[in-house]
């Protein structure tokens, strides 16, 4: 695979095949490869598509991005950019603010603040989400630059490759070093919430204790699903909900938001295919709160 920021080209290094074949064994999804040819961005040996579509061995295949509107209103706003190449941007995300506008709030969310980012810098392309977090849940979400990195990422997420961590601070002291939840979540018929129930869709959670003080336990989590407030409702169910939640257990006097923090993202570069590690530090109002609990362990020995 070569490319530059608008483009990728691929080589075919085999026998012949057929273009649609060539791609999907390239990781091009089929509704992807769809868009690509009914927009006439994809390009043989140079030349744009005809009828040829058979690839031959040494074949060069090019798809290329073309210039978007985004419909995303751009808004200045301090972005805190852990990680940037061709096709995504990582942002570590601050706690009180909407990852994607919404009819109730349709400005100062994240992406108003990405969005003029990329007017900044000339990148003439949509706004494009690859994890979604909380209002009140800080840490890192990841932006596609153009389709194929969307529906790369996502892939990445789906078989596994993407992995995403959290840091979580929950009531009560969990017995157990280190172990997995798996209950189906759904949403509650009369709510906004989400709940355990028979019929819900399969989610899977993993723990693992950091440190326990007082009556809190500091954890690390890793998420195998992606349900709409999956940590939040699968720690409550084991009986520790998390600090400061308020749509699933209580306020907390210590901190204004439930604490969890989207802390560290494990993914493969999409062009270079290397691995790529990005960690981020437990935020202030989440280490407050454990200098708060762990000033009253001190005491309490």
């Amino acid at each position: 695979m070569y490319s530059n920021k608008n483009q990728i080209t691929f080589i075919n290094r085999e026998n012949e095949i057929e273009l649609k074949d060539f791609l999907l064994n390239n990781d091009i999804s089929n509704r992807l490869y769809r868009s690509l040819y009914q927009n006439k961005r994809i390009y043989k040996n140079g030349a744009p598509l005809t009828k040829d579509f058979i690839v031959k061995k040494n074949d060069i295949i090019t798809i290329f991005f073309e210039d978007e509107v985004s419909d995303i209103q751009p808004q200045e706003m301090d972005i805190d950019i852990v990680y940037e190449d061709d096709d995504i941007i990582v942002v570590n995300k601050p706690p009180f603010i909407l990852v994607h506008p919404t009819k109730n709030y349709p400005d100062n969310t994240l992406s108003n603040g990405v969005a003029f980012y990329f007017k900044q810098n000339n990148l003439k392309r949509k706004i494009r989400i690859v994890n979604r977090l909380d209002r009140d849940t800080s840490g890192l979400v990841i932006f596609a630059k153009n389709q194929f990195a969307h529906q790369q990422m996502a892939l990445q997420l789906e078989d596994g490759r993407l992995e995403k961590y959290y840091y979580a601070i929950v009531e009560g002291l969990v017995n157990d070093d280190e172990g997995i939840i798996e209950q189906p979540i759904a949403q509650k018929i009369d709510s906004y919430g989400r709940e355990i129930r028979e019929d819900g869709d399969y989610s899977k959670t993993y723990y693992k204790v950091l440190e326990r003080l007082t009556d809190i336990t500091l954890l690390k989590v890793k998420t195998f699903t992606g349900r709409t407030h999956q940590i939040r409702v699968h720690l409550d169910f084991i009986g520790h909900p998390i600090i400061g939640d308020s749509l699933y257990h209580q306020k907390n006097d210590f901190i204004n938001r439930q604490a969890l923090h989207a802390s560290s993202l494990i993914f493969y570069q999409l062009r270079t295919k290397s691995k790529i590690e990005l960690v981020t530090d437990i935020p202030e109002d989440m280490k407050s709160l454990l200098k708060r609990y762990k000033s009253v362990f001190i005491e309490k020995r």
